[in-house]
């Protein structure tokens, strides 16, 4: 037993040695480690810390001054229409109009008030056909509003409110000068919940809505756009206004990612032509457009004959525009923007490419060549130009421009109608709703006309 706790001993103070030697090698304290089991947590599945300064830009944005301007400057349209319905089956059993009645279509929509005496901006389809246009302010008060003019191809109306104060508006800001990813907001009266605003950025500039007879060039935006909010306001985070909401791309007619407003260059300058005009001026350049080239730019195909700036300014067939003053053309919804957003007689400086040298011409832009069509004749019809009057050493006449029926037809192109039942013509629109009611009412139309070669030919249409 005594060998035993001897041996004990022993081993107890061999490992006090040893434990003391290490100690005074290294001069180190053990550690001994445990893996310990963590809770996992849970993070959002779209955490990226990179993005944390981009977030942090974004959170800092502070839209609330921008909204406040523009909710009162925001209106409710009401347009009332009187339409009229006919029931054929009384008609014919009880007869003297008793299948006829009347009622009213009411429509809704948004307006922004752009100065303070009263005039608001808003879509032509929100006013389309009223018999009675009224205007309720942010503040609930009620106003009858008049039609000062339309421009159905920009979809733009402009109206006017009377009243004793002066209102607040929103300033006009330069649309070509918005950016993409930009943020902005729209405001409006959706399903006539009044003063909404939603927010989100600009997703891409000079849209061409695919599908719409007109070349287009919208703003495209992801904020919130549906049903009421059309002729409303989209903003910049200043609170000016940078365009006019009009359309949504949808299969159910409500809100599905993109809306669509009329850039607000256009549409002051769209205001300015019915205040000062009364109707639009619109400017071109006098070129025909090659829809063939696919690059980036609008390919010349020609220059107008009738029209001088371009022809004045050097553009040729072949020449690809590349910008319009400062603006980048990458096609043709961007130039047909920059046009209408200018005045017929005004210069804009043409940056082309020439067989691959770059150039700059300077253009005065025209006003654009009205035309009319005769429905029944099919025949496309332009009021002739000074020159073309002297040339012709005639006093009057209309010119024959395209016709749309068969081919003997196609031979009377470019020809000039002087005379219908022997009464002088020089009016295009007049021609074609003259030629149209003859023929409504049955009666024998005789055209005398000059062909190419400069002789007098006559046509009998009965």
């Amino acid at each position: 037993m005594k060998k035993f706790f001897g041996l004990v001993g022993m081993a107890a103070l061999g490992g006090v040695l040893t434990l003391g030697g290490y100690k005074m090698l290294f001069n180190n304290e053990v550690v001994v480690e445990r893996t310990i089991s963590q809770p996992i947590k849970t993070i959002t599945a779209n955490y990226n810390p990179v993005l944390d300064k981009v977030n942090s830009v974004a959170n800092s944005i502070d839209f609330t001054v921008a909204a406040e301007n523009s909710v009162h400057a925001v209106v409710h349209v009401k347009n009332t229409a009187i339409r009229t319905q006919t029931n054929p089956w009384a008609e014919l059993f009880y007869g003297g109009g008793s299948g006829t009645r009347k009622y009213e279509q009411v429509g809704t929509g948004s307006g922004v008030i752009i100065s303070p005496d009263g005039y608001i901006v808003t879509n032509n389809h929100v006013i389309d056909g009223a018999s009675e246009l009224e205007v309720t302010l942010n503040n609930q008060h009620k106003l009858k509003a008049e039609l000062i003019g339309t421009d159905t191809e920009n979809d733009i109306a402009l109206l006017k409110i009377d009243t004793d104060i002066d209102l607040p508006y929103i300033p006009f800001a330069d649309s070509d000068n918005i950016k993409i990813g930009e943020w902005v907001l729209a405001v409006g009266n959706p399903y006539n919940l009044t003063s909404t605003v939603t927010a989100g950025i600009v997703s891409a500039k000079g849209r061409d809505l695919e599908g719409n007879t007109a070349i287009d060039s919208f703003i495209q935006t992801d904020a919130a756009v549906n049903p009421g909010n059309s002729g409303g306001a989209l903003v910049n985070s200043k609170g000016e206004l940078v365009g006019i909401n009009t359309a949504i791309s949808s299969k159910t007619g409500s809100f599905v990612g993109y809306s669509f407003a009329v850039p607000s260059n256009i549409a002051k300058k769209i205001v300015d032509d019915l205040i000062e005009f009364g109707k639009v001026q619109q400017a071109i350049l006098g070129i025909t457009v090659d829809t063939r080239y696919q690059e980036e730019g609008v390919k010349v195909a020609g220059v107008t004959e009738e029209v001088e700036g371009a022809k004045k300014s050097g553009l040729k067939a072949g020449d690809i525009i590349k910008k319009v003053n400062s603006v980048k053309i990458t096609k043709f919804s961007d130039l047909k923007g920059q046009l209408t957003a200018k005045r017929p007689g005004e210069f804009v400086n043409v940056t082309i490419d020439r067989d691959g040298e770059t150039l700059v011409k300077k253009v005065e832009l025209s006003k654009s060549i009205e035309r009319y069509i005769s429905s029944v004749f099919q025949w496309e019809l332009k009021d002739l130009s000074k020159d073309e009057i002297k040339k012709k050493d005639i006093s009057k006449g209309v010119k024959i421009i395209r016709t749309g029926k068969d081919e003997d037809e196609e031979n009377l192109k470019n020809y000039i109608i002087t005379k219908i039942n022997n009464k002088e013509v020089g009016s295009a629109k007049e021609t074609a709703q003259l030629l149209d009611n003859l023929v409504s009412n049955r009666y024998r139309v005789a055209i005398e006309m000059i062909n190419l070669d400069g002789e007098i030919e006559r046509y009998i249409y009965r």
